[in-house]
């Protein structure tokens, strides 16, 4: 039989080996199960992405072939660039600060014992929407010091160092012996002498907004030697019984008003008002008129408008970083606690301070996880969109626009999902480069 096998040309030809994937998995076996996934990756991020590409090509409508004509309206229509300029703001700006409160966040925390309870604390936001986020915020910055918590802050500060005005409505009444004065505030139509009781009635504070330290309103004595007088806050018609231009008993004193004599343009003197109204100059003043300088009546200070022109980004921005400080927190606490000890302490052996350290130890170790951050940060920033949205009000929401916002309005407010497309396709070439510097980044440490 041997011999008939080798007559008859050698062993009989081997069965095909099934050809498998790395795994040992048959690439049939393993394509099925792959086939829903790419079926949904097809659906939901090539199909719209080739749309996009295509539509982007064509006019409003979509029957005609518009070439490049919404790509160069990127750079000729002015909401664009005005959103083009907010995304570079942002793309600078939000990363960079996240990234930077992390590592100090992470670094100072690492040897406390509440360190848990504070990234806890910090990375607590994350777990907020956009959209809650954004409400939060609009509440905070609101214009109001009784609502928007940052104004009552900053009023609070300021209202430490510089007072405001109690009567900011105050103002003459009828019959009054005021008129306006050059440059704000009121002046006495005629002058005043010595023994003459002068009265400064004036109207317009609501008695709840008086001050707390306001008295019943006296008639001021005659004085022979000075300038003597009374100003308080006259009665209104309809408002019980009282003598126009006359003290009243149920009636207050302005206290603390400025009164100025003032003589060819020039102040001779001044005092303040007693708490029942009463005031008294000396006899410089003599031939003198009266005037209510304007920081009587100055309107209370009511907080910055962080939700401005001019403000309005950098107050979104700040929102961002309440939200996505947390996260970089996070990732950089986990690099940090892979770094080998020994290096840290081999650092301080040889003479570096705690500085010296974080400068030239920490932070070069934690470089690629810093590079990690802060590309996912500013891949996510140039698609943020939600918090511009609901932060930015209406009269000041063309100066906080983003690219993605643009996108929206041009695409469902204005009925131009031509330029819609082109802003879309523009957003995926920016956000290519990034990934691409990311993902080569990645395959580097991998090697290593």
């Amino acid at each position: 039989m041997a011999s008939t096998q080798a007559a008859g040309g050698g062993a009989p030809p081997a069965a095909p080996k099934s050809r498998r994937s790395v795994t040992g998995t048959r690439r049939a076996v393993a394509a099925l199960f792959l086939l829903p996934a790419l079926v949904l990756l097809g659906a939901l991020v090539v199909y719209p992405i080739g749309y996009s590409v295509i539509r982007s090509f064509y006019d409003q409508s979509g029957d005609g072939f518009a070439g490049f004509d919404n790509y160069q309206a990127l750079f000729t229509d002015d909401g664009i660039r005005t959103a083009l300029k907010n995304n570079v703001i942002w793309v600078v700006f939000a990363p960079t600060v996240a990234t930077a409160l992390g590592l100090i966040f992470a670094v100072l925390t690492e040897r406390v014992r509440w360190g848990t309870a504070f990234k806890l604390v910090v990375f607590m936001p994350m777990a907020i929407s956009m959209l809650a986020a954004g409400i939060i915020f609009r509440l905070v910055y609101d214009q109001d010091p009784d609502k928007g918590v940052a104004n009552a802050v900053w009023v609070g500060v300021h209202d430490t160092f510089a007072q405001s005005s109690a009567f900011p409505k105050a103002h003459p009444g009828r019959e009054s012996p005021l008129e306006a004065a050059p440059g704000g505030g009121f002046i006495t139509k005629a002058t005043v002498s010595a023994g003459t009781p002068v009265t400064l009635p004036l109207v317009g504070v609501a008695p709840d907004q008086m001050p707390d330290d306001a008295k019943r309103a006296v008639q001021a004595k005659a004085d022979p030697d000075g300038i003597t007088g009374t100003t308080w806050q006259d009665f209104t018609r309809g408002k019980g019984v009282g003598t126009l231009g006359g003290v009243d008993a149920s009636e207050l004193g302005y206290a603390g008003l400025r009164i100025e004599a003032v003589k060819d343009g020039k102040v001779v003197a001044s005092t303040n008002a007693a708490d029942d109204g009463t005031f008294t100059l000396p006899a410089a003043a003599e031939g003198a008129q009266l005037r209510l300088p304007p920081d009587n009546f100055k309107e209370p200070y009511n907080g910055v408008d962080w939700l401005g022109p001019s403000l309005v980004t950098p107050s979104i921005i700040v929102s961002y970083i309440w939200m996505w400080a947390g996260f970089a927190m996070v990732l950089i606490a986990a690099g940090l606690a892979g770094i080998p000890r020994d290096l840290l302490e081999a650092a301080r052996v040889d003479g570096a301070g705690e500085w010296q350290v974080f400068r030239r130890v920490t932070v070069p170790l934690l470089a690629p996880v810093l590079a990690v951050v802060t590309v996912t940060l500013m891949i996510n920033v140039l698609k943020v969109f939600d918090l511009v949205f609901i932060i930015a009000p209406g009269s000041s929401q063309d100066d906080a626009n983003v690219l993605a916002l643009e996108l929206y309005r041009k695409g469902f407010s204005e009925d131009q999902p031509g330029i819609a497309s082109a802003i879309a396709v523009f957003l995926l070439l920016l956000v290519i480069p990034v990934m691409w510097f990311n993902v080569r980044r990645l395959r580097r440490e991998v090697r290593r």
